[in-house]
This record gives structure tokens, C-alpha cells and sequence, in this order.
């Protein structure tokens, strides 16, 4: 399957939440850099993601995602949400950073790309 008919599939989507278009952006985003025709087998898609890293979070900490702390909130968060975090200035949780929040909206991006080259694979 081609990376550009995924993202056809995926700007179709009528995603709700903040975090459900966060998680698409960042979905589209991928498929974006890895190039238009590129082709998406089943079971590679992680690792063509991924672009080298071992993980997401070793993809979102080492820099291949964004990297100030206010983009990534205002990617991921609803407008509560930011003023609550002074727009990424405070952190998101007592237990992650916004390069945390990142790396699991990426793992999710990833399977929501997964799940479409799946269904039609």
C-alpha cells in the first residue's frame, strides 16, 4: 500500500479530541517524510517509521519528532489543557514529560497506520 493512500484514509477521519487530530497530524507527518509513493508492507511498518530509532520514545527524545515543549502541546491539547499547562510551560503529568506525551501519541500514530495497511494489506 502506498504511504499516500494511507494519508488519504487518514484526512478522511473525523477525529473529536484534541488528541485524536494530534495523533493523526502526527500520523500524516511520518508518512509525509517517508514520501508520497512510498510502498507500506504489513509488517514493516514500524521499522519504516520508526527511521532508525530503537522506539518512539527514543525517536521523540532524540529530536526526530518536535522538540519545544509548547509545539507539542499545542499539537496534543485541548485549549483546557493548555491554559492548565501555561500553553506546555508547566509539565503535562506528575510522571511525564511533553516528549513522554509525544512518544505515546507517536506509538499510537503508528498503530493507526498499522490498522489501515493491515485492513488492505
Amino acid at each position: 500500500m502506498k504511504a499516500s493512500e494511507v494519508i488519504a484514509e487518514l484526512e478522511g477521519r473525523r477525529d473529536r479530541s484534541a488528541w485524536d487530530r494530534g495523533v493523526t497530524s502526527y500520523a500524516v507527518g511520518m508518512l509525509e517524510e517517508l514520501g508520497p509513493g512510498a510502498e507500506l508492507a504489513p509488517g514493516g511498518v514500524r521499522e519504516a517509521l520508526l527511521n532508525g530509532a530503537a522506539d518512539w520514545p527514543a525517536y521523540s527524545w532524540g529530536g526526530c519528532a518536535l522538540v519545544y515543549d509548547a509545539d507539542i502541546a499545542r499539537a496534543l491539547c485541548a485549549p483546557w489543557e493548555l491554559r492548565r499547562t501555561r500553553g506546555g510551560e508547566l509539565r503535562p503529568n506528575r510522571r511525564e514529560e511533553w516528549l513522554d506525551v509525544q512518544a505515546r501519541a507517536l506509538a499510537q500514530a503508528c498503530r493507526r497506520i498499522e490498522r489501515i495497511v493491515g485492513a488492505r494489506g
